[in-house]
């Protein structure tokens, strides 16, 4: 008997460190496939922060900023808005997952496959104009994914075509935020995708200080050119030669310890924003305006001077240099 009970003993822990292994397997094996995207966790939540920097100092509408452009101007803030859209999360293997905004509200629009939101970085004080701002902003993308790790972000800057060409003011082809008057641009180009702008702090009409620039303020309006149609006559928009849409790709990015700065100087790095050569004043995206030149390097999307830009993004948008990951 002493012989068979331990025999069975032993089988009995055998047995059980089989099961326990096992066990630890399928555990391992479950918790990989959530890891991954697979498992039935549900969406995860994901809130992407956006923050006006010029280098390694945060600007808003009150700020005035050294050290801009070929001249190293000092210019204050006069506006800081932009769309953003097809945002996605870059799993650890790479994979581009789709991030699905919240419900339709002020900032966030979708419609199918489509989605857009407003990054309103000014709030109508200090040089910011209560006439064409907002005192209410908004610098958050927030949205859901698959459970998952995920290890980057990619998205656009712009507005996508289906939703670009409606009436800003009618409330049955256009909602919000694509219905805000200061970010239209006319019927064939659609909305300003980015409307960045910086001022003559010397330029004062109250004051009746002219300043030292050759226009009070340097523009970068963003938006597609050259499209064809025209839906106040009824022809809707068809095609654009230059889209102008921006993508660009933060391949190392966490929103839970990292927000994406939006940087004023290299935007403006190696342009003039004193003088103005065209009659735009500033790059309001002219397929031969000289002050679009440096601004379009900037943004990694093709423009040439003799206006033979396709108004694509270079390789992806991955030389751009407007945005880049920082610490929370």
């Amino acid at each position: 008997m002493p012989i068979v009970f331990t025999f069975h003993f032993f089988r009995d822990i055998i047995m059980n460190t089989r099961i326990f292994a096992s066990f630890t397997l399928a555990a391992v094996a479950a918790a990989s496939l959530v890891a991954c995207g697979g498992g039935d966790d549900g969406p995860q939540a994901v809130e992407i922060q956006f923050a006006a920097m010029a280098g390694n100092t945060a600007i808003g509408c009150g700020s005035t900023v050294t050290g801009l452009g070929s001249t190293a101007a000092t210019g204050n803030v006069k506006d800081f808005r932009f769309y953003v859209s097809q945002v996605k999360m870059i799993r650890a293997d790479g994979v581009e997952v789709p991030l699905t905004l919240t419900a339709n509200d002020s900032w966030n629009y979708t419609a199918g496959s489509d989605s857009v939101t407003l990054v309103d970085l000014e709030n109508a004080s200090g040089d910011c104009p209560t006439a064409t701002g907002t005192t209410g902003t908004n610098a958050v993308v927030k949205g859901t994914v698959p459970a998952g790790t995920y290890s980057g972000v990619k998205m656009t800057m712009g507005v996508p075509f289906s939703m670009n060409h409606t009436d800003w003011a009618n409330p049955t082809t256009t909602k919000a935020p694509l219905d805000i008057q200061a970010m239209a641009w006319n019927w064939q180009g659609g909305r300003k995708f980015a409307k960045i702008e910086v001022t003559d702090p010397l330029a004062s009409a109250a004051a009746g200080t002219a300043g030292k620039w050759a226009s009070p303020t340097f523009n970068f309006h963003l938006g597609s050119t050259g499209c064809i149609g025209n839906p106040a006559t009824g022809t809707q928009v068809s095609s654009c030669t230059a889209p102008n849409r921006m993508e660009f790709k933060l391949a190392s990015f966490n929103p839970s310890t990292q927000k994406v700065a939006v940087d004023i100087k290299p935007l403006l790095d190696g342009t003039n924003v004193t003088i103005n050569q065209a009659s735009a004043t500033g790059c309001m995206s002219g397929g031969n305006d000289p002050e679009c030149l440096n601004v379009f390097k900037a943004l990694a999307i093709d423009w040439k001077a003799d206006g033979t830009g396709t108004g694509l993004p270079i390789n992806g948008g991955a030389a751009q240099t407007l945005f880049r990951a920082i610490a929370k």
